[in-house]
């Protein structure tokens, strides 16, 4: 009989395993994780009609140029601010019936597009319109604007 105490070895910890499995889920997460760009959102834009606003119907045109700068029904303002806008507007407007026509550069800020719809809501104005170009007009607009001057 052995009466002498038997030695045991020490336990080892064996990193090995672990770093396996710690490198398969990592692999794991990389490949179910798809990559996304929250700042490109999938848009399908409107196209425009053909369709026009009734004659009968009385009209407030709003022009806005590139720099923001507004003109109501062909009469240019002196200051683009929203309180100028809002008197014109004001004035331009027989009734709550009046049609809102709205003509804004490409290029115009947002911002001012917004001041406009805004102004409208508050004078109650509910028919709306956006000028645009059909594809034709466009096209000859764009050709126009890129050929040199005589």
């Amino acid at each position: 009989m052995n009466l002498r105490p038997h030695r045991r070895e020490d336990p080892e910890l064996s990193l090995a395993p672990m770093i396996d499995v710690v490198l398969v889920l990592l692999i794991f997460f990389m490949v179910t994780t798809s990559p996304r760009h929250e700042s490109q959102l999938e848009l399908q834009l409107p196209e425009a009609s053909g369709r026009t606003l009734p004659e009968e119907r009385a009209r407030l045109t709003v022009e806005i140029d590139a720099a923001g700068r507004y003109a109501v029904n062909d009469r240019r303002l002196d200051a683009a601010d929203a309180e100028t806008l809002r008197r014109a507007m004001r004035e331009a407007t027989g009734d709550r019936e009046t049609a809102l026509i709205l003509r804004a550069d490409g290029r115009t800020p947002h911002q001012a597009v917004v001041t406009v719809l805004e102004i409208a809501g508050q004078l109650g104005l509910k028919q709306l319109a956006i000028a645009t170009l059909e594809a034709a007009d466009a096209s000859t607009a764009r050709d126009a604007r890129s050929s040199p001057e005589p």
